[in-house]
């Protein structure tokens, strides 16, 4: 079988990649424009390998997606390119909407070409499995979660965005019978997460005992599901899910924002004592515009249908993420300077208005 995955050198990209190469599931060809969140390095455990591969080219290339796919002769398209940063998106939502939008609408038209020219029994396997986020089911109450029904309901430009997409896909399937899935997941963690996002964000700050500045009050609740939980969870729905379904894919791990840092520096005091309690470096900054008080992922679905549910512990994930990014730091220093640098206007990053010192 063969795989073709958009934004392969991203987290959840490079998780997916190194997963369908270690279990054996076929060939893999990597496509990503290397932005400045993907990293190549992710990949190291599998790049030598003879069943992988990497093209770097844009989404928004037709043309280029095209040929690629016209060489390549994927069985399967697993389309996890995206600009992916609520922050990044309210300070600069352009390139939201240029790669979520625009690049998913040229990917679709591309395989629907590439689809159409198939013969059977090629064409009826084919899958083109699209990859997203709760986010655009808006914001939860204290009760309920979501599931495949939710209403979308996006309050940031990111999450706009893959909602939109999210309707791009579905009309495909609906005007043109590309047959597609799509999924909707919580949270990512795990290593090689870009530190922008809280827990590899706020686990860098505990182990350079900078400040932790936390948004709002800190009581806005996600729920937190393992990338190699999330890798396994798309290969499950890309083999054995029914075209046109939408699958949510959740960790039943629901955390506060103030719980999540709160424990990575209990972790830190517990591994690397100093003469004060990180704790103490925990501080509130003003909220973030549109800022959803709640996610929760109902995965029924996916677990009665398809057999798949996550199996990692939160706690004990969380303790070995930020494990891996003590004993890791070569792979996150020097993105520390993209992640204050890079966003349009520069301020709004990683759930923290603060610069680290």
């Amino acid at each position: 079988m063969r795989f073709l995955v958009t934004g392969g050198a991203g987290f959840i990209g490079s998780a997916v990649c190194r997963h369908l190469i270690t279990s054996g599931a076929g060939q893999v060809l990597n496509v990503d424009k290397l932005t400045y969140s993907s990293d190549l390095r992710s990949l190291r455990a599998i790049e030598q390998h003879h069943d992988y591969r990497f093209v770097q080219a844009d989404i928004g290339d037709r043309a280029a997606m095209m040929a690629i796919l016209a060489d390549w002769q994927p069985d399967i398209v697993l389309h996890l390119a995206a600009e992916t940063h609520v922050d990044r998106s309210i300070t600069g939502a352009a390139a939201f909407i240029e790669t979520n939008i625009v690049g998913t609408f040229h990917l679709l038209e591309a395989c629907r070409d590439y689809h159409d020219k198939l013969a059977e029994p090629a064409k009826t396997a084919f899958r083109f499995l699209h990859i997203s986020t709760d986010e655009v089911f808006g914001s939860l109450g204290p009760h309920g979660a979501f599931n495949e029904a939710s209403p979308y309901q996006p309050n940031s430009p990111y999450s706009a965005s893959k909602a939109a997409s999210d309707h791009l896909v579905r009309a495909w399937f609906h005007t043109y019978g590309l047959p597609v899935l799509t999924t909707n997941c919580s949270n990512n963690y795990g290593p090689h997460q870009f530190p922008e996002k809280l827990i590899p964000l706020m686990t860098i700050q505990a182990i350079r005992r900078a400040p932790m500045p936390v948004y709002g009050t800190g009581l806005n609740v996600r729920d937190w599901l393992h990338v190699d939980d999330h890798a396994q969870a798309l290969l499950c729905v890309a083999r054995h899910g029914r075209p046109g379904e939408t699958y949510a894919i959740g960790g039943n791990s629901e955390r506060t924002n103030l719980q999540i840092v709160e424990a990575i520096c209990d972790h830190m005091d517990a591994v690397d004592p100093g003469p004060s309690a990180r704790r103490n470096a925990i501080h509130f900054v003003a909220d973030r515009p549109g800022h959803d008080a709640r996610y929760a992922i109902d995965a029924r679905k996916i677990t009665a249908e398809l057999g798949w549910a996550p199996q990692h512990d939160f706690e004990a994930g969380l303790r070995d993420t930020i494990e891996w990014y003590r004993h890791n730091q070569a792979w996150w220093e020097p993105h520390l300077k993209t992640v204050y640098t890079a966003a349009p206007q520069g301020e709004l990053i990683g759930d923290a208005q603060d610069r680290p010192t």
